[in-house]
C-alpha cells in the first residue's frame, strides 16, 4: 500500500485537473449566458475583424464606421504593426492562417504584390462592387488587382519611391540655382557622384534601404528602372537573367564602397532606420516613402526637407516603385457583405481623404489629387501624383 508520501503527485495532478474542468465550465457558462440571455440577439450586430497596421488613422476611420453602423455592423481591428511584423512576416502570418481556412479573419490587407499568392484565398470582389465605385479609384493602381478578369483586392492607398533632400545641406551645392528644379525632373547618377564628391563628406551623402526585406529589392529595381527590372525575371520559369541582377547588385556595392555616398551600416537599415540616420547624421539624400513626411509635423526639418524624384542612369527615363497596400475579403468569411459594405466605406472620397491628412497615406480615389482644399494644406500632393503616374510596380509575388 502506498503512503500519503507517494500519492501526493496524484493528489496535486487531479487538483490541477479539477481547477482546468471548473474554469472551462465557467467559460462556457458565460458564453451561453452572453448568447442566449432573454433580451440580446445573436446576429443583432455582424463583427468584421480587420487585420492591418492599424495606425491612428486606421482607428479613427473604423470608430466613425462603427459609430455610422451601430447595432448592424461593428469593425474589430487586428493590428498588426510595422514595428513588430514586418511585410516578410505579416506575409507568412496571413498566409498560415488563411491556409488552415480559419474564420476569425474577415478583412485583411496586403502588400500590392502579393495578389497573385493570395488570390487563392481571397472572395472575387466584382460582384460587391458597382462599376460607380471602382471607377473613382486610379486606373494604374486599379489594374493591379485583378485575378482572371475579375477583382480580387480592393487598393486602399498607393506608395511610390522618393529621393528626400534637405535644403540647408545642399544649398552650397547649387551653383546654378536650378538644382531643386534638376531633382524634381530626376537628377542623373553621374550628377549626383559629382555633387557627392563636392559635398566631401564619405559615406554621409546618401541613405537607402539596405536591409534584407522587400525595401531592398524596390531599391534594387528603382536603380535598373522599370525595363530591366522586368527583364531581369522570365515569369514563366524561375529563370532569372543573372547578367541584369549582377549589374544591380554591383551597383549598389558600389553605392557604398566606390562612390562612398551610403554608409556601411546602410545594410541594417529598414524604411525607420534609414530616416532616424539621415535626420540625425545630417544626411543631404535619401531614399523613402511619402508617409514619412507626415512623420515630420512637429519637427523643426520638416521646413528643411524637399521631395524629389530617384536619380536615374542618363539613358534610362526616371521611374519609382509603386506600393501600397490592398484590402481582400477571406473566402473563409462568414460575413463577406458587410466586409464588403466596410471596403466600400474604406475607398469612399471622405474616408481617403481623412487616412491622407491623419495618416499621410496617399489616395487611391483620382479626384481628391485635384481637390483645392487638400492642396493648400499639402502643395505637393500633385508632385506625387506625377510620380505616381510615371511610375512601375514590382512583379506580382
Amino acid at each position: 500500500m502506498k503512503s500519503g508520501k507517494d500519492n501526493l503527485p496524484f493528489r496535486r495532478y487531479n487538483r490541477i485537473l479539477l481547477a482546468f474542468v471548473i474554469a472551462i465550465l465557467v467559460s462556457l457558462s458565460i458564453l451561453l449566458i452572453t448568447v442566449y440571455a432573454p433580451g440580446i440577439s445573436r446576429n443583432s450586430v455582424k463583427k468584421i475583424y480587420y487585420a492591418d497596421n492599424i495606425s491612428r488613422a486606421h482607428q479613427i476611420v473604423i470608430d466613425r464606421f462603427n459609430e455610422k453602423y451601430q447595432g448592424k455592423i461593428e469593425v474589430v481591428p487586428i493590428d498588426l504593426p510595422f514595428i513588430k511584423f514586418n511585410t516578410n512576416l505579416r506575409k507568412e502570418l496571413l498566409a498560415r492562417t488563411l491556409r488552415n481556412r480559419n474564420t476569425l479573419i474577415d478583412v485583411f490587407a496586403i502588400d500590392q504584390v502579393w495578389n497573385a499568392r493570395f488570390a487563392k484565398w481571397a472572395e472575387p470582389l466584382t460582384p460587391y462592387f458597382p462599376a460607380k465605385t471602382i471607377e473613382i479609384i486610379l486606373p494604374k493602381v486599379l489594374a493591379n488587382s485583378y485575378s482572371n478578369n475579375s477583382i480580387i483586392s480592393i487598393p486602399l492607398h498607393v506608395d511610390v519611391g522618393v529621393m528626400y533632400y534637405r535644403r540647408d545641406l545642399v544649398k552650397n551645392l547649387d551653383e546654378t540655382g536650378e538644382l531643386e528644379s534638376i531633382l524634381k525632373n530626376s537628377i542623373t547618377w553621374d550628377d549626383f557622384f559629382r555633387l557627392n564628391r563636392c559635398f566631401n563628406k564619405p559615406h554621409n551623402f546618401y541613405s537607402f534601404q539596405g536591409y534584407n526585406y522587400e525595401g531592398l529589392i524596390v531599391n534594387f529595381m528603382e536603380i535598373l528602372g522599370p525595363e530591366e527590372s522586368n527583364a531581369i525575371f522570365d515569369m514563366d520559369s524561375l529563370k532569372i537573367n543573372l547578367q541584369l541582377a549582377k549589374k544591380g547588385t554591383a551597383f549598389i556595392q558600389d553605392l557604398i564602397e566606390k562612390h562612398k555616398l551610403a554608409p556601411f551600416e546602410v545594410t541594417t537599415f529598414n524604411e525607420d532606420r534609414c530616416y532616424e540616420h539621415a535626420l540625425n547624421n545630417n544626411i543631404p539624400f535619401f531614399r523613402g516613402w511619402p508617409s514619412f513626411y507626415k512623420t515630420l509635423e512637429n519637427r523643426p526639418e520638416k521646413k528643411l526637407i524637399g521631395i524629389a524624384a530617384i536619380p536615374h542612369f542618363k539613358d534610362q527615363p526616371s521611374a519609382s516603385v509603386l506600393g501600397g497596400w490592398c484590402l481582400m475579403i477571406s473566402k473563409h468569411s462568414k460575413a463577406k457583405k458587410e466586409a464588403a459594405v466596410f471596403i466600400e466605406y474604406m475607398i469612399s472620397p471622405e474616408t481617403q481623404k481623412i487616412m491622407l491628412k491623419e495618416g499621410g497615406f496617399l489616395p487611391v480615389v483620382e479626384a481628391l489629387y485635384g481637390d483645392p482644399d487638400i492642396l493648400q494644406e499639402m502643395t505637393y500632393l500633385s508632385y506625387l501624383k506625377q510620380l505616381v503616374d510615371n511610375g512601375f510596380y514590382r512583379p506580382n509575388a
